[in-house]
């Protein structure tokens, strides 16, 4: 699970989840996609929250979630990784926005149904 270390750093997640696709250790960076698992679904465990839903949108779930605006997306995974997906459009691998320039922007943000931002 990833987490800030505020007020010392910045509350953005892009942010986490950009640090560790760009890790300074050789061979500790993570994927995009695993970043953003650790962001969502990870902080969520962390938490004590074992339910296998809460942390994704599906059917059921209560709806927590956030719209974020960006300019770029893809489909990719650092140099030194094995990349476990294919980056082929027809596969459906959900893209992720591209974290290397401007960061996502927040829209809007809804915790268990209601609006608390946007």
């Amino acid at each position: 699970a990833f987490g800030s270390d505020s007020p010392v750093t910045s509350m953005n997640p892009w942010a986490t989840v950009r640090a560790a696709t760009q890790h300074q250790t050789e061979g500790s960076a993570l994927s995009a996609r695993a970043a953003f698992a650790a962001a969502t679904r990870g902080a969520w465990r962390a938490a004590g929250v074992r339910d296998g839903v809460t942390g994704t949108l599906v059917p059921g779930a209560p709806a927590s979630y956030t719209v974020w605006e960006a300019d770029e997306f893809e489909v990719s995974a650092p140099a030194d990784a094995v990349q476990r997906w294919s980056t082929d459009a027809r596969s459906r691998v959900p893209a992720l926005p591209r974290l290397d320039d401007e960061l996502p922007r927040c829209r809007q943000t809804v915790h268990r149904g209601v609006v608390i931002h946007g």
